[in-house]
């Protein structure tokens, strides 16, 4: 024991006297001083791991927290990738890098150190001006014809965390062998004195890249159309707000009210438990604020801190709070019937945890679909692509401009939609009720469990596996597949899906007729949740059966989350 101690006390050591921060020196000088050998043992249970997401974790010493020694490392290693492809022609011609960041602590120190490695590795390395939304990250990719990019944020995850995501040259995110080969070159920086740091020579782009972006933002809309809408906006202290409603006054839409308690970005969220639109109680201000509002707004628009996902509400009268918010999967449909409605081609796609609902409209608009893997990652790779969408509030509406999800293009679309429909008398509830009509009612909900100890996700993984359920709900369980085996059409990932057959649910599930349900379970990739996606389709053969529909859809769902966790064990 004395010798493992001694061994941790040694790497702290060796850790601290080539940290360049002096706020995370100190803290780890602190803890060595003090002896505290649970909390070391804890920054340095490893390194980071570098992923698909980049990287995603809370801020802190050590190689196991976000801090500027494993920023510089990463960055060192994706310049060591890029250089490897070729990404540098010479002095005259370096590979552009561009690199973003939010208004979360330390994101821009985490920016400058990526500029200054970059351009320390013969790359010319570009900032945007200022804390932006992820979509004008993802956007000047594409306009400048760079061979990466790296925004630095942790999207909606805690406070205390930030992140470093990373695209290759057409403005994707990154995946696999990419991933891989990229952490491989982290892993091979064995001391920061190893690097070289430029203390200069990078640029710093003015506000034309967001003008640029912002004109892009006029694909999405078509000239002519009704603009009468109003809105209720809170970007959640996060980025997206001057965006946004630069966007809006562009597209000629009435400024939106802005939720004044949640309007400034704020790395330390402090009116909000989590940063996400999805959590409970996240939308209560902005509630509050469509309530008082005079006139009463038709919508109520979230995004998330890096302004990347696009919430949306509706007036529900009769509900405490007097608002319901969509799911993901209702905003998808939406949009993607009304970009029918535009006659736009191409593929549509979405992930295999989302709503089969988009399949049905593609086909019957006689369109491609595709599903992939979840994650933009893997959407924005969709041969053809015109429009994507996941269920956790991610909308390609522009893969033109941005290929990645965008809650500023998507809001706009959103915006012209509800005003379409006011100016016939119309609301986008009244269009989701003809949906289901046209299509069958696809009801969708999560069970998502947020874990202090990772084991009881592989834990439940594993039970899963060995004992997969015969039944759910009531429904027969015709297929169990194991998404970890793969595919001829998806890759490789953690997660098992399960198919059920139609027929009458089970007790407590108001003894309805379901066509079909369809259980996904996997770990998320950048929170301690596991994720359980439902999905139920009831036959709606006319509008009148509607609501008993729904009764049938939203019990067997309850049902399928106890049934469920159940079998996990969770």
């Amino acid at each position: 024991m004395a010798g493992e101690t001694a061994e941790l006390t040694a790497e702290a050591r060796a850790w601290l006297a080539e940290d360049p921060d002096p706020e995370t020196r100190e803290e780890l000088r602190a803890l060595l001083e003090a002896g505290d050998t649970d909390a070391i043992a804890d920054r340095f249970s490893g390194m980071l791991q570098f992923g698909t997401a980049g990287l995603r974790g809370e801020l802190g010493a050590g190689p196991a927290r976000m801090n500027r020694a494993v920023v510089i490392r990463a960055a060192a290693g994706l310049a060591a990738h890029l250089r490897k492809q070729g990404a540098t022609g010479g002095p005259s011609a370096p590979g552009t890098v561009v690199i973003g960041y939010d208004a979360r602590y330390r994101s821009a120190d985490f920016a400058r150190d990526t500029a200054a490695v970059m351009t320390g590795a013969g790359l010319r390395a570009v900032l945007l001006p200022r804390p932006l939304p992820t979509p004008v990250l993802a956007f000047a990719i594409r306009q400048l014809g760079a061979v990466a990019g790296v925004t630095v944020t942790a999207s909606h995850n805690p406070p205390r965390d930030n992140g470093y995501k990373v695209y290759l040259g057409g403005g994707s995110q990154i995946v696999p062998p990419a991933d891989a080969a990229i952490a491989a070159e982290i892993a091979a920086v064995r001391s920061l004195a190893d690097v070289p740091l430029a203390e200069s020579g990078w640029e710093t782009l003015g506000e034309e890249i967001v003008e640029a972006y912002l004109a892009r933002t006029d694909a999405v809309l078509t000239p002519g159309k009704p603009r009468d809408v109003r809105t209720v906006y809170t970007p959640l202290h996060g980025v997206g707000r001057d965006t946004l409603l630069a966007a809006f006054d562009r597209a000629g839409f009435p400024a939106p009210v802005v939720v004044a308690e949640q309007g400034e970005p704020d790395p330390a969220f402090p009116t909000v438990a989590f940063p996400n639109p999805e959590e409970p109680g996240a939308m209560d201000l902005a509630f509050a604020t469509a309530r008082a509002a005079d006139p009463a707004p038709d919508l109520v628009i979230a995004n998330d801190p890096d302004a990347d996902r696009c919430a949306v509400a509706v007036p529900a009268p009769g509900t405490p709070a007097g608002w319901r918010m969509l799911r993901g999967d209702e905003v998808g449909a939406l949009l993607a019937t009304h970009l029918v409605h535009k006659r736009v081609g191409g593929t549509f796609a979405t992930t295999i945890v989302s709503s089969s609902l988009l399949g049905r409209i593609a086909a019957a608009a006689g369109l491609p679909y595709e599903e992939t893997l979840t994650g933009f990652k893997w959407l924005a790779r969709t041969d053809g692509l015109s429009y994507a969408y996941e269920e956790a509030l991610g909308y390609c509406v522009d893969p033109g401009g941005v290929r990645d999800k965008d809650g500023i293009t998507a809001a706009l679309l959103v915006a012209e939609l509800a005003a379409e429909l006011a100016a016939t008398g119309r609301s986008l509830a009244e269009l989701l009720d003809d949906i289901a009509v046209e299509y069958g009612l696809h009801a969708t909900d999560q069970l998502s469990v947020r874990v202090e100890d990772l084991t009881v996700i592989s834990d439940a993984m594993k039970r899963l596996r060995g004992e997969p359920p015969a039944e759910l709900a009531g429904l027969a369980v015709t297929g169990a597949e194991d998404l970890a085996l793969g595919s001829d059409r998806l890759p490789p990932t953690d997660g098992l899906r399960y198919t059920l057959a139609g027929g009458t649910a089970g007790p407590g599930t108001a003894g309805g007729r379901v066509e079909s349900a369809r259980v996904v379970v996997r770990p998320s990739g950048t929170e301690p949740k596991l994720k359980c996606y439902l999905e139920v389709v009831a036959p709606v053969p006319s509008a009148a059966a509607l609501a008993d529909a729904r009764a049938t859809a939203e019990a067997t769902l309850a049902a399928l989350k106890t049934d469920l966790s159940a079998a996990a064990g969770i």
